[in-house]
């Protein structure tokens, strides 16, 4: 569903506006966000990015990246603009006090779970990312933009097409990847930094990982422990990407990474081959995302989320079709 006549009355009426992603951001929540913050900025409007725990290291190379706040505890805005983000729910601690305190509410998705909630839906899910509805809303103001808009709405749409390798990538994606290169967006910059760049504790994360990996018929798993985490210097439990290298083993139909949290939670990082769908698992457990690519947080411990999870992965697996190109 999209509205650009009254998305764009709230924009152009609004003077402070508030943009919010949701937390543990990827590329495309980011992207998305700058590339609209970025933007609005050049209106002459009063613009704030916000998301909870910051913007992480590997896309501070973004323009903007250093305005992005990570705690919002003050302020009324015309306009709060929520970007990448399925429901209301999902909108972080920021999120909750941006919609609590703006006037109206423009919601940028293409989750297909998305409620359409807020005053104004942009909600396309046909879209590859948020970043590339963004980019619609862009073209269809006709505005002119440079790098500084380029290169983030550029890497929303690879790191959430994983490269252009995504199910929902088409030759309009692609096409729009040429837009924005042609704007000044690297393609180069950003597969290396976004997609192939790892830190040296992300490679020590891997290490203590993958011996533990297991491939049991058409599902392949990790487990993430919180002191493996802890143990090579990260304060939050992440994968760092390691669920998109599973699915690439040759038998695996499903991947599933799980990521034991501080406070009694368990995140998981689900992937599927084409012709596979794991956002029914995620959103079995009230989680969400894409057909090939979807994730959840559940209360419990590892071997009891394990428990729960792992007959739905082989269910999904055991549902999927390979013919399909």
């Amino acid at each position: 569903m999209t509205n650009w006549i009254e998305a764009t009355n709230l924009l152009m009426s609004a003077r402070s506006i508030v943009i919010v992603t949701h937390p543990r951001p990827d590329g495309d929540a980011i992207g998305s966000m700058l590339g609209l913050g970025n933007q609005i900025r050049t209106m002459g409007k009063e613009v704030i990015c916000a998301v909870d725990e910051g913007v992480p290291a590997y896309l501070q190379f973004l323009p903007g990246a250093e305005n992005v706040v990570s705690s919002l505890d003050a302020g009324q805005w015309d306009l709060c603009i929520t970007t990448d983000v399925a429901d209301e729910t999902r909108a972080g601690q920021v999120g909750e006090y941006a919609l609590a305190h703006a006037a109206a509410v423009i919601n940028i998705d293409h989750h297909p779970t998305n409620p359409l909630f807020g005053d104004v839906p942009l909600v396309y899910p046909q879209a590859v990312s948020a970043a590339e509805v963004a980019f619609d809303w862009w073209e269809y103001l006709g505005v002119h933009y440079d790098r500084d808009v380029a290169l983030p709405l550029l890497t929303g749409i690879v790191t959430d097409s994983q490269g252009f390798r995504t199910s929902s990538t088409s030759a309009r994606t692609l096409e729009i990847a040429m837009h924005l290169m042609r704007r000044g967006a690297s393609l180069t910059e950003v597969t290396a930094r976004a997609l192939e760049s790892k830190t040296s504790s992300e490679f020590e994360l891997w290490k203590r990982t993958l011996p533990g990996a297991s491939l049991d018929g058409q599902v392949i798993t990790a487990v993430v422990t919180l002191a493996d985490a802890q143990a090579v210097g990260m304060d939050d439990t992440t994968d760092a990407g390691l669920v998109q290298f599973l699915i690439n083993v040759e038998d695996a139909r499903v991947a599933c990474v799980f990521k034991e949290r501080a406070g009694g939670q368990v995140g998981l990082s689900l992937r599927a081959k084409r012709g596979y769908d794991v956002a029914g698992v995620a959103v079995a457990f009230g989680g969400g995302g894409h057909i090939q690519a979807a994730g959840a947080t559940i209360n419990g411990t590892l071997a009891d989320v394990m428990s729960r999870v792992i007959p739905l992965l082989h269910s999904a697996a055991s549902k999927g079709r390979l013919d399909i190109v």
